[in-house]
């Protein structure tokens, strides 16, 4: 073994860090991993760099739960500097055989050369019967090598199970420089043999030059693909972040190796939403983690000895031709007291919160006219953070800052729900049941939440103090 020594980055400042969110205990964090249920636990993991709050040598950080919502810190998992992964164990997926947890991720090697953009990668095994201590397959690696046609992207498997056979997906890149998923099969989780490409970009300014963190499963009977493509180009208000995370819907066929879909769709429209990573839970649900930051922002919580955190579960819905995410039930245990509980009738902007760090909102506007209707968040001394308001069949989000516009177009009649979830330095925001979400970081004292109307409009308020200690280091 020749693993690389850990020492932990210490934190200097708490004024940023999360309540209720996955972070890690000091230190940097990207994509979630290995997101599973194994022996009456959810497990999740995240791209990890224990030694600085910037990215580093990737490990792999470990939380699990038994609710989804109250999350226990783990030693970490996996740690680089080994033959098969010497300079970082990459992202990939968790899959359950013989009552065993298998861990399948990229290893990731540069030729030394000092060029950050000139390395080779491979696909890796590690095994564990507790889910918490894990020994790398002796074997490794079990993917050696991309197809002749591939350029060096080569990376984030994520492992399934169908009718008696393992397949593993990756995202790529093909030699005409555009995103790509490849397709592998085994019998037994170590001998893989490649099938082909799976799906691919349609060219860069659409659909990206690389494909990162695939994933596939069925839902509502349809085949979905969920992906991060890099390098699209924006139109028309769509694909404004630097890189995005979406979805193809179709129908794959397994014996030809043949899915049919239609366009890319974005998931999340807010600036900070990257990487998902899906489960499926024992009671049926698809539930979905994605990273709650964007690759080039500030991070101006890594002044303060880490950087990074993962979004809440959310529940996948495809309904309507649009793959929807709302906040998963269990969330309600949060709650730790009733601050709002009103129905008014709001024309101009009205205060609902002052003074707390996390709580949860859920509003209902009702007019015959909901144009201008929204939220602000504002800090103690009545700074704009964000808003967020319907406007022109869109619902329309501004940041402070640059580049602070993000947009999503929105059907509504006559009333328009908003939920939201703020947490310090976040804010998750479900529009109309999910159909269309913000994710977005903020950096301030307090984020005290305003109503925002044009005209005379009906609302509705909940607002629920959330609990602030729900993930133990």
């Amino acid at each position: 073994m020749q693993e690389l020594k850990v020492e932990p980055i210490k934190l200097t400042n708490k004024r940023y860090r999360l309540g209720y969110h996955i972070m890690a205990p000091s230190g940097w964090i990207n994509d979630p991993n290995g997101f599973c249920y194994f022996q009456g636990y959810y497990h999740i993991f995240y791209q990890h760099y224990p030694n600085d709050s910037k990215w580093g040598p990737m490990h792999w950080g470990h939380a699990r739960s038994k609710d989804l919502v109250h999350w226990e810190t783990l030693p970490i998992a996996l740690t680089p500097g080994d033959e098969e992964d010497k300079d970082g164990c990459f992202s990939g997926s968790a899959v359950f055989y013989n009552n065993k947890m298998y861990l399948i991720y990229t290893g990731h090697h540069y030729y030394g050369d000092g060029d950050p953009d000139n390395f080779w990668q491979n696909q890796n095994l590690a095994i564990s019967e507790d889910g918490i201590h894990f020994k790398k397959y002796k074997n490794n690696p079990i993917i050696a090598t991309p197809p002749v046609d591939n350029t060096i992207h080569f990376r984030d498997p994520k492992v399934w199970y169908n009718n008696g056979n393992w397949y593993l997906i990756l995202g790529s890149q093909d030699k005409s420089k555009v995103g790509r998923t490849l397709l592998y099969k085994s019998a037994n989780l170590t001998d893989w043999n490649y099938v082909g490409p799976f799906a691919k970009s349609i060219g860069v300014e659409k659909q990206g030059y690389v494909w990162e963190c695939p994933d596939f499963f069925r839902l509502a009977d349809n085949d979905i693909l969920l992906m991060s493509p890099q390098g699209i180009k924006e139109n028309n208000g769509r694909f404004k972040n630097l890189f995005n995370t979406g979805y193809l819907v179709g129908n794959y066929k397994y014996a030809t190796n043949y899915f049919e879909h239609g366009e890319f769709t974005e998931l999340d429209n807010g600036h900070d939403f990257y990487a998902t990573q899906t489960t499926l839970t024992p009671d049926g649900r698809r539930v979905v983690v994605g990273w709650m930051d964007m690759w080039e922002s500030a991070m101006p919580e890594s002044k303060d000895g880490w950087a990074g955190a993962l979004t809440l579960p959310r529940e996948l819905i495809y309904q309507d031709g649009i793959l929807q995410m709302r906040p998963i039930k269990e969330l309600e245990q949060l709650r730790t007291s009733d601050l709002v509980h009103e129905n008014s009738v709001v024309n101009g902007s009205k205060q609902l919160t002052s003074g707390t760090k996390q709580y949860e909102a859920l509003l209902d506007f009702k007019a015959t006219d909901l144009e201008g209707t929204g939220i602000e968040l504002k800090d103690s001394q009545d700074k704009d953070i964000l808003s967020l308001k319907y406007q022109s069949g869109k619902a329309i989000l501004n940041r402070t800052g640059d580049d602070g516009e993000r947009e999503a177009l929105l059907n509504v009649g006559s009333s328009l729900k908003l939920h939201l979830f703020v947490d310090t330095s976040s804010v998750e925001i479900f529009v109309n049941d999910g159909v269309r979400t913000f994710t977005e970081r903020f950096y301030a004292d307090e984020a005290k939440l305003n109503v925002v109307t044009d005209k005379e409009t009906n609302v509705s308020a909940d607002v629920y103090e959330l609990e602030g200690k729900a993930v133990k280091f």
